[in-house]
Order: structure tokens, then C-alpha cells, then sequence
């Protein structure tokens, strides 16, 4: 199955990294942003990450170039119906992912495969929206996606075979592992990880170990790439909040109701990473050290 060209409507760090490891593949990009502002930010921010890439000699100059020369950052909607598919890659908010879907479905031919990339939210309810919901597929992409091997490709309750199989075809155009899902609250990924992170976090909370060495123990002793702290600053706490939140709400089972801690920091805007701040300290995307008020 060959796709010459994917619409993604978001250009935020999932949309970007999506785009890039589309274009990386050779495929012609539209990435739909709601301003010029915001279309040059997340130009900017592609560029910034691609230079990261290039002095760690993940890429080549050529590569660089040819990935940009692929990418188109616009705020016209007409591009999407260039796209062999349209992929959602908004905010996990239930009612803007509604939203969109309800202008893609408005607006797009009606055999337009549509994309919903989502963690946590019900595919079926955000296909609704589209008035096809026979057309739309989840699809969860681990973030970077330049770099994570699987994606799980989750099927609606009225999902079609054929949308579903161009789901797939389109994750392994992306050299991706599928993990095939039916809809359930948090799929398999974010369902496993969510109590496993939470449970670190009450451990640090209660004063059983420090975010350090809870992360050093879990991370050495069952040979995780990193530890559930540094995982979710990575993610950014505010986001692990709400995946918690939508899980408990969803489930109602105590192993997903958030840690105190979590919600003081998130409170406190220490949300990870992207803040340079949370569990550990960070300079830019590196880890420093051990925050002092959770090291104890």
C-alpha cells in the first residue's frame, strides 16, 4: 500500500516527531497549525531537534535537508485533502479531538481514512464525531516517534477492516511494530505503566527511598532503559496526571488514583522535563541531578 503524502492536523511534540519520521520514510508532509505563529514555532522546533540529531550524528546535513524539503508547515485546511491520510494529533482532550474529527468528517471526501492519535481516550467516542466512525482507527504512537519502535493501532467499536488494515500498513510504511488493540481505557501501554509509575511515586512520597534511587533499583534491577521517575518527567507530569485522572475515572480502581505528590508538583509547575524541573533537573533535554525537595 503506498501513501504519497500525510496530513497531520497538530504540530505540537507528538505532530512534529510524527512528521519527521514520515518525511524520514520518504513520504510528503502537510502539517496543519490554527496560526503563522504557531506554524513558525513548530518549524523552529523541528529545525532545533533535527540540529540536535545532526551534532549527535544521528543524521547526515543531506538527511536534514531532505527531511525539511518534505515538510510543509501551513495553516491552510485545503492541504488535507492532498493527504492519502489525515492524522489528529491535537492535545488529548477529548472534546478538541472531537472537534476536529467533526471538520475533518465535514469537510474531506468521505473514503478519507482519519487518524486519531490518541494515549488514553476512547476511539469510538472521538469517531463519532466524524460522522464515519467506519473510516477512523486509533492509533498511539510512543514519543519520539523518530525513535520508538511500536505503535498500538486500536480499533473503534465501529472501525472497518479495510481502515483498519490501512492503519496498519501505515505503521509498518513506518518500520513500526503494531500492537493491534481493541478499545479498552489506556489500551495495553499506558494502562501497564500508569500503577507501576504511581507506585514509585508513593514510595518517594512516603520517604522509603529517594526518586534516585527508586529509579536506580527498578532500573537496574529488571534492566529498564530508565527508571519510572525520569519516565515521567520525560512524558511531563501534568500529562501523567490526566492519564491517571482519565484511568481512574474510567475504571474507578484505586491503583490509578494519583499520588499526592504528583499533584502537588504538577500544582507547583514542576511538570518535568519540559520545565526543567520535576523528580530530577534538567539543562535543556539532559538530566542533571536529583531535585532536592523529592531526593529525600
Amino acid at each position: 500500500m503506498e501513501f504519497r503524502k500525510i496530513c497531520i492536523v497538530g504540530g505540537g511534540p507528538l505532530g512534529r516527531s510524527l512528521a519527521q519520521k514520515v518525511a524520514s520514510c520518504g513520504i510528503d508532509v502537510a502539517v496543519l497549525e490554527v496560526s503563522q505563529e504557531q506554524v513558525e514555532r513548530s518549524r523552529e522546533d523541528l529545525v532545533a531537534n533535527l540540529d540536535d540529531e545532526l551534532r549527535k550524528w544521528g543524521i547526515t546535513s543531506s538527511e536534514k535537508k531532505a527531511i525539511l524539503g518534505r515538510i510543509e508547515f501551513t495553516t491552510d485546511p485545503a492541504c488535507l485533502a492532498e493527504g492519502d491520510l489525515v492524522v489528529e494529533a491535537v492535545n488529548e482532550d477529548l472534546a478538541l479531538k472531537q472537534a476536529v474529527m467533526l471538520r475533518l468528517g465535514a469537510s474531506l471526501p468521505a473514503d478519507r481514512i482519519l487518524i486519531t492519535s490518541t494515549s488514553t481516550l476512547s476511539v469510538t467516542e472521538i469517531a463519532a464525531a466524524s460522522g464515519r466512525a467506519d473510516r477512523v482507527v486509533g492509533m498511539h504512537f510512543m514519543n519520539p516517534v523518530t525513535r520508538s519502535p511500536i505503535v498500538e493501532v486500536v480499533r473503534g467499536t465501529d472501525t472497518s477492516d479495510d481502515t483498519f488494515a490501512r492503519g496498519v500498513a501505515f505503521a509498518r510504511t513506518l518500520d513500526k511494530t503494531v500492537i493491534e488493540v481493541f478499545e479498552y481505557p489506556g489500551y495495553v501501554v499506558t494502562r501497564a505503566i500508569v500503577p507501576f509509575v504511581n507506585e514509585a511515586m508513593y514510595i518517594v512520597m512516603e520517604g522509603v527511598s529517594s526518586a534516585e534511587d527508586v529509579d536506580t533499583a527498578l532500573r537496574l534491577g529488571y534492566e529498564f532503559k530508565m527508571g519510572p521517575l525520569e519516565y515521567a518527567d520525560r512524558v511531563g507530569l501534568d500529562t501523567m496526571l490526566g492519564w491517571m485522572e482519565h484511568l481512574f475515572r474510567e475504571l474507578g480502581d484505586f491503583k490509578y488514583r494519583p499520588c499526592p505528590l504528583l499533584r502537588r508538583m504538577v500544582r507547583a509547575v514542576r511538570l518535568g522535563r519540559k520545565t526543567g524541573r520535576g523528580f530530577f533537573e534538567y539543562d535543556g533535554s539532559v538530566r542533571v541531578r536529583s531535585a532536592k525537595e523529592t531526593a529525600r
